[in-house]
């Protein structure tokens, strides 16, 4: 019984860690982590191994495919951008928890064949994971299951991003203000087609609104622990800069349900200053 916690990037300038290496500052705090900066660019596969390097085995890191095969490519005549991409993260080994493919708001129901086709040519050793955007995957029953089947066919999973709480009342604060014109309005989704289901969630920047909004996915997920599954919850707020402490309580108010879920690494204390 595994439950992962992480959030969007794994450095931010309101986190006065200690140390030049703050990937591995974030991995004592965090168990996993999305990987946003592959969607612009594939990394280099030196920068990569310097990624493995700052990280244990056990820690997940959920890749995005570059925006150049989702969006410009639209999984279409992509191979040679896909098989610089594997390579680039192959260092990662066992920390790549899924290859992550965000798909545009344009990819709609039509689309289907495309994914189950493009699904069928990645490496099966590798977990695909998708998000889809389109509204009518989530209000058109038809379209849903079409997609699942798809998902199901391949042993991907459908990854929710869970802004509903977020949308509950107009923003607050700039952070709040320019999420609230980006971020993606859908119903919230709480079914999971694998056993290593990926949750997205967006609160706000007042903590306590962030830990109501999250109520439901807390009988979710202690659900989906008792019947076996491991799932990843990442936590992002607008401004991000609770994010990691907020993952860590989720991952505590989920514990605090099933205590035999072992509880996450506390980081290294810091060294004390000196005078010489």
């Amino acid at each position: 019984m595994k439950l992962h916690v992480g959030c969007a990037m794994w450095t931010h300038k309101a986190w006065q860690w200690p140390g030049k290496e703050r990937l591995r500052a974030y991995a004592e705090r965090c168990t996993a982590v999305e990987g946003n900066t592959t969607f612009y660019a594939t990394p280099a596969r030196d920068t990569v191994e310097t990624w493995a390097r700052q990280t244990g085995p056990d820690f997940r890191f959920v890749v995005k495919l570059p925006k150049r095969v989702t969006h410009e490519r639209r999984l279409t005549d992509a191979g040679a951008d896909v098989r610089a991409f594997l390579d680039a993260i192959e260092p990662l080994g066992p920390r790549t928890h899924a290859v992550w493919i965000q798909l545009p708001a344009s990819f709609g129901p039509g689309d289907v064949p495309v994914l189950e086709r493009f699904l069928r040519r990645m490496p099966p050793s590798l977990r695909c994971a998708v998000e889809v955007r389109h509204l009518d995957f989530f209000t058109d029953r038809a379209a849903a299951r079409e997609l699942e089947t798809a998902l199901e066919t391949v042993a991907a999973e459908w990854v929710p991003f869970d802004t509903t709480a977020f949308f509950t009342s107009p923003p607050t604060s700039d952070a709040e203000r320019d999420a609230w014109t980006k971020k993606p309005r859908v119903p919230r989704r709480t079914r999971a087609l694998t056993g290593t289901p990926i949750v997205r969630y967006l609160g706000r920047d007042d903590p306590d609104r962030t830990v109501d909004g999250w109520q439901a996915w807390l009988d979710v997920v202690t659900g989906w622990l008792r019947e076996g599954r491991s799932p990843t919850v990442f936590v992002h707020t607008p401004d991000n800069a609770d994010a990691p402490a907020l993952a860590r309580r989720f991952h505590d108010e989920v514990r605090a349900r099933l205590p035999q879920l072992a509880p996450l690494p506390e980081p290294e204390p810091a060294e004390p200053l000196t005078l010489f």
